[in-house]
């Protein structure tokens, strides 16, 4: 029997870990990767190969890098792949039905959230903003919607309090990557049958933008900490520190929440153990800062050189 024909379609390193696992299984043979197109990088903004394009070409597998996943010219070239199944991880662009309908087992796509929770670009992220006590990974028979396919197979993770954003992408990732390689069989042979989404508990998860990392003192600590941690390491967060008649962006590197009162974004107490600064509700207690222009220190380090009495406001 001719072993299993996968097409992977996937771009940043999430994706990577996918189609690595992949590689090393016997679940079947990858005959071609679809990614994003290369995007120019670094200060001299030169174009560098997505995570999953590197591998697949260290792998020595056919890469295809449409601009838009509807052009004909690449269809026409992912068809000649003849795929009996498409796998899908953090690809970054909606399929159209033509391809979805391409392979002969369909599509599954790797999806970090437990459908039907956090639909859209940015699950992982959503979930530490809104204080999620857990997440997970879906794998879903893909349809024509946004993450609105069946659900094959479910796991879920706790969300621990030392968690950020890259801690728990990292995490799903091998466990992404784990039961992508465990269902594709079962689903292939019919163990594994795709169960409609729940019409309930269905949110949504839009796009990050730079701007999001803001810090809004009006609001209670707590959510500021989630911010922090849903948006660490990108776009990390960042307040205004007066100087002058001007201010300078500070970034928030590492915070706690603790018990003080003041008015929202008032420094209240500066010392060893970090900034104090009043909340909503509540305080943030900044442990680890940098200065617009400056490197990252300890709040200590940052005292000695830029003082913040009691009263300073934050913005």
């Amino acid at each position: 029997m001719e072993p299993l024909r996968i097409v992977f379609l996937g771009t940043p390193n999430l994706a990577a870990t996918c189609l690595n696992a992949l590689l090393h299984s016997s679940v079947g043979r990858v005959v071609g990767v679809v990614s994003q197109p290369d995007r120019p990088k670094g200060r001299n903004l030169q174009l560098t190969p997505t995570p999953v394009k590197a591998l697949a070409i260290e792998h020595q597998l056919p890469v295809l890098q449409p601009l838009r996943a509807r052009d004909e010219g690449f269809l026409r070239e992912l068809a000649a792949w003849q795929p009996d199944l498409i796998a899908v991880a953090a690809f970054g662009q909606l399929l159209p039905p033509r391809l979805l309908a391409l392979p002969r087992f369909g599509c599954l796509n790797v999806h970090t959230s437990l459908l039907p929770r956090w639909r859209g670009a940015s699950p992982i992220q959503a979930a530490l903003l809104h204080g999620d006590a857990e997440t997970g990974v879906t794998i879903m028979q893909m349809d024509a919607g946004l993450d609105t396919g069946p659900i094959v197979s479910q796991v879920r993770t706790p969300i621990e309090a030392a968690d950020n954003a890259q801690t728990l992408h990292d995490r799903l990732a091998r466990i992404g990557a784990a039961l992508l390689v465990q269902t594709i069989p079962a689903y292939v042979c019919g163990e594994m049958k795709p169960v409609p989404q729940p019409a309930s508990g269905v949110t949504h998860a839009g796009k990050i933008n730079r701007a999001d990392g803001r810090l809004d003192w009006t609001q209670p600590a707590a959510a500021l900490w989630h911010r922090l941690r849903a948006f660490t390491p990108w776009p990390g967060v960042f307040t205004h520190l007066p100087h002058g008649e001007k201010s300078v962006l500070l970034k928030v590197l590492a915070a706690e929440p603790v018990t003080a009162t003041g008015m929202p974004g008032e420094v209240v107490a500066a010392g060893r153990d970090g900034i104090t600064v009043a909340c909503g509700a509540g305080a943030l207690r900044l442990t680890e800062v940098q200065r617009e222009g400056g490197r990252p220190l300890r709040a200590a380090e940052f005292l000695a050189g830029c003082p913040l009495p009691p009263g300073t406001r934050l913005g």
